[in-house]
């Protein structure tokens, strides 16, 4: 189970766009996630008539390691740190450190 998860609202909290904020749009693996917005690079790319692809300098997000990133907690608006607890009924569910609210996503 992931602190991190796809459609998770996060803050980067280390890097050269810290302080921005964005929406995961895809896990990789155990490490890495596609954020919104986050680490743009720019790709020189050729272009390519069979897949109708016109060459130039394309703006795209890259991946950023979930170190560098925290969960926003919707209370406060502010970065916050997640862990797990378990249920009565078995299951386990992320909840915010800060003040023991359950994550919903």
């Amino acid at each position: 189970m992931h602190k991190i998860r796809k459609g998770d609202s996060v803050i980067v909290i280390a890097g050269k766009d810290k302080g921005k904020r964005g929406a995961v749009l895809r896990r990789f693996d155990d490490e890495r996630v596609l954020v919104e917005g986050v680490n743009k690079v720019k790709r020189h790319t050729r272009p390519n008539p069979v897949k109708g692809q016109p060459g130039g300098i394309l703006e795209k997000e890259m991946p950023i390691h979930v170190s560098n990133l925290a969960l926003i907690n919707p209370a406060t608006q502010k970065a916050d740190r997640v862990g797990f607890k378990a249920l009565e009924d078995g299951r386990k569910v992320r909840v915010f450190k800060s003040n023991g609210e359950a994550v919903e996503a």
